[in-house]
C-alpha cells in the first residue's frame, strides 16, 4: 500500500513580505545614515519587540495589563548585570557571544512571568488589570529600596564594548548596535508571528472571545492565560536586554508605570487586532517620544491628542485604516473618497496649525517666561504675550475646527455609501 506524502503549499506572498522586511531592515541605515536616524531606528526596533510582546496578552489574550514594563525592565537589569560581569571578567565570554546577552533578559523576563503570572492570571478583566498595576508599583518601589541590585535612583550603567573585537565588531558604533537590534527584532517578529498560528495562540483567541465556551470544550482559561503571559514576558525581557545594550544604563524608569502606559499607547495606536498593528504603533510612538521631543516640550500633549483622535475616529488603529482603505481600492471605489479625503486633510492641517500655535505659546509663557515672551513659531519670531497673535491663533483654531467638522461629516456620508456598495457587491458575488 503506497503512502502519499503531501506538503503544504508554499505561501509566496508571506515569504515575499518577510523577505521585504529583512531587506528593509538592512537598507534603512544606508538611506537614513545620520547618527540621530540610527538612534531613532534602534529605539524603534526595541519598541517593536516590546509592543508585539504586549499585544500577545492584550490583543490575542484579551488581558489588559498596566504593568508589562515589569518584565522588560527586570530583564534589562539582569542583562546589564550580565554585561558588567562579562566586562569585569567574572563571566568570561568572547565579544562574539555578546549578541546573546538579550537572551539573559528574555530568560529572566520569563522567570518573573512565571512568578507574577501565577498570581495575575487567576483573574481576568478588570481584576487582572488592577493586579498588574499593583505589581508594577510594587516592583517600581523595590527598585528604589534595593540599590545593591537596582542601583537606586542612578540605576546601573555599563559598557557594551567588552573584550577583543570579533571580525572588527565591537558594538561601539551605533550602526553595529542597530544591526544587532534589527536582527533580534526580525527574529522575534517571526517567532511571535509563528506563535499566533500555534494551538496555544489559537486557543488564546478563544479564551479572549469566550472563556466559558473554551472551558466547556476542555481548556483551562487560567492556564492558557498563564502560558501566554510567560511567553509574552520572555519577549518583553529580550526587548529590555536590547535596551540595556543600546543605552548602556538601566534605571527605575524601565519598570515604571510610564513605560507600561507607553507600550499600551503604542499597541492601541497601531491596532491590537492585527499582527502588524503594534509595529506601526511602535514607530509612531517612538517618533513622538524621540523625534518630536527634540522640537517641542509639549510632545506628550500632542501624543495624547493623537491618541484621543485615534480612539474617536479610528478605534481599530492605524492598521485598520490601512486595511479598510485597501479594501476600498480593491473594489476600485477610492476615487469617490479622494475629494472628501483632501477636504479632511486640508481642514485638519489648519486645525493642527491652530492647536500648535495655542499650545506652543502657552508652554512658552508658562515654562520659559523667564527667557522673555519672544519665541520662534513656524520659523517666525513672535511675541507670545501679544493679544494680536493670540487672536490669530484662536481664529485659525476656530476656522480649522469648523472646517474639519464640516469635511468630516461629508467624508462620513461618502464613506458610508462606499461601504454599503462594497457590501452589496460582496452579496452579489456570493450569490446571496
Amino acid at each position: 500500500m503506497e503512502t502519499t506524502i503531501r506538503f503544504a503549499p508554499i505561501d509566496v506572498g508571506r515569504w515575499f513580505v518577510w523577505g521585504a522586511t529583512a531587506l528593509l531592515f538592512a537598507v534603512l541605515p544606508l538611506v537614513f545614515s545620520s547618527g540621530f536616524a540610527i538612534t531613532l531606528l534602534s529605539q524603534m526596533g526595541i519598541m517593536v519587540i516590546f509592543a508585539l510582546s504586549y499585544n500577545m496578552i492584550f490583543g490575542q489574550g484579551g488581558m489588559l495589563s498596566f504593568g508589562h514594563a515589569v518584565y522588560s525592565g527586570l530583564g534589562a537589569f539582569f542583562a546589564i548585570h550580565a554585561l558588567n560581569w562579562i566586562g569585569s571578567g567574572q563571566l568570561w565570554l568572547p565579544v562574539s557571544l555578546v549578541p546573546l546577552v538579550p537572551l539573559v533578559g528574555g530568560v529572566f523576563g520569563a522567570v518573573f512571568g512565571v512568578v507574577f503570572g501565577y498570581v495575575t492570571t487567576k483573574k481576568a478583566g478588570t481584576p487582572f488589570a488592577m493586579i498588574t498595576l499593583g505589581i508594577g508599583e510594587m516592583v517600581f518601589s523595590a527598585s528604589l529600596m534595593f540599590p545593591a541590585f537596582f542601583g537606586g535612583e542612578g540605576g546601573i550603567s555599563s559598557n557594551r564594548v567588552v573584550g577583543e573585537p570579533f571580525l572588527g565588531i565591537t558594538f561601539g558604533p551605533g550602526l553595529q548596535v542597530y544591526y544587532l537590534i534589527a536582527a533580534w527584532c526580525f527574529a522575534c517578529m517571526v517567532a511571535m508571528f509563528a506563535f499566533t498560528h500555534t494551538p496555544l495562540g489559537r486557543i488564546a483567541n478563544a479564551v479572549r472571545d469566550n472563556p466559558e465556551r473554551a472551558e466547556f470544550i476542555g481548556y483551562n482559561p487560567q492556564r492558557v492565560r498563564f502560558f501566554v503571559l510567560v511567553v509574552s514576558a520572555f519577549f518583553a525581557g529580550i526587548a529590555g536586554g536590547l535596551s540595556a545594550i543600546n543605552f548602556e544604563i538601566v534605571t527605575a524608569e524601565n519598570v515604571s508605570a510610564i513605560r507600561s502606559g507607553g507600550v499600551l499607547l503604542a499597541t492601541f495606536i497601531g491596532g491590537t487586532m492585527f499582527f502588524f498593528g503594534p509595529i506601526l504603533g511602535a514607530v509612531v510612538f517612538v517618533f513622538f517620544a524621540v523625534a518630536l521631543s527634540d522640537y517641542t516640550k509639549a510632545w506628550q500633549f500632542y501624543l495624547g491628542v493623537f491618541f484621543v483622535a485615534m480612539v474617536m475616529f479610528a478605534p481599530g488603529g492605524v492598521a485598520s485604516l490601512i486595511l479598510t482603505n485597501l479594501r476600498v481600492m480593491k473594489h476600485r471605489l477610492f476615487g469617490r473618497l479622494r475629494d472628501p479625503y483632501a477636504g479632511v486633510l486640508l481642514s485638519g492641517l489648519v486645525l493642527l496649525a491652530g492647536v500648535v500655535m495655542v499650545v506652543e505659546m502657552s508652554y512658552h509663557l508658562t515654562l520659559n517666561f523667564a527667557a522673555g515672551s519672544r519665541m520662534r513659531l513656524f520659523g517666525f519670531e513672535v511675541d507670545s504675550a501679544a493679544p494680536g497673535i493670540w487672536l490669530l491663533a484662536l481664529g485659525v483654531l476656530a476656522a480649522g475646527a469648523l472646517g474639519f467638522e464640516v469635511m468630516r461629516r461629508r467624508f462620513a456620508r461618502e464613506w458610508g455609501a462606499v461601504q454599503a456598495e462594497i457590501e452589496e457587491r460582496s452579496r452579489r458575488e456570493a450569490g446571496v
